[in-house]
């Protein structure tokens, strides 16, 4: 087999394979990564680099379409810096609306996170590009590694590591290809969450 029929036929593989996540020998085990339906998943929090599209009913001077800063601010007229980071929508909505309400009486503030550039994921070891992959949309772990090329000839994937921060430290599950596809674990290739850093070893 030549080494294109074998990249053509790890892609198609990838199309129809999952992830075996358990937590790794050198960390307690952590919560398992189970992928919520989409009306029950945590709103999206704001980050630095994503765009927002903020108006005010009746008040078009004040509307704006701003990046975050790096400092995790907005500018907003009237307001002058806003926190944004580690808000959602929702929340940004009523931080502006209250602040608003000293100069324009009852505003009608919208919030729209109109470009998601924070979310992503982090994709490196032995894949045919290491890259970060945009999670504008829900992505699941192989897609990444797809979408990266797929895995090399040399990859280890029976022992592909997903990192996860959590509050208590990074917790590391891993993920055997074989496995999946001898069916062992048909409903584990999961959504990415934002951050996650999928290492593919030799």
């Amino acid at each position: 087999m030549s080494f294109d029929e074998y990249r053509v036929g790890r892609l198609a593989a990838l199309l129809i394979a999952g992830v075996l996540l358990a937590c790794s020998s050198g960390h307690p085990p952590g919560p398992p990564l189970v992928e919520l339906p989409p009306g029950q998943r945590a709103p999206y929090v704001i980050g630095v680099t994503d765009r927002l599209t903020v108006t005010v009913w009746k008040n078009p001077e004040l509307g704006v379409v701003v990046p975050v800063r790096s400092d995790g601010k907005i500018s907003v007229p009237l307001l002058d810096d806003v926190q944004a980071e580690g808000l959602t929508a929702e929340e940004l909505k009523e931080v502006l609306t209250q602040e608003l309400s000293e100069f324009v009486s009852s505003p009608d503030v919208t919030v729209i996170v109109s470009e998601m550039n924070s979310r992503n994921a982090t994709i490196t070891g032995e894949v045919a590009r290491n890259g970060v992959v945009s999670l504008a949309r829900p992505t699941r772990i192989l897609e990444a590694i797809a979408i990266l090329g797929g895995f090399t000839p040399y990859a280890d994937e029976n022992d592909v590591r997903v990192l996860r921060r959590t509050p208590s430290g990074i917790v590391e599950y891993h993920f055997s290809h074989d496995d999946f596809v001898l069916g062992k674990a048909p409903n584990s290739n999961i959504v990415l969450e934002p951050g996650v850093h999928v290492v593919v070893p030799d």
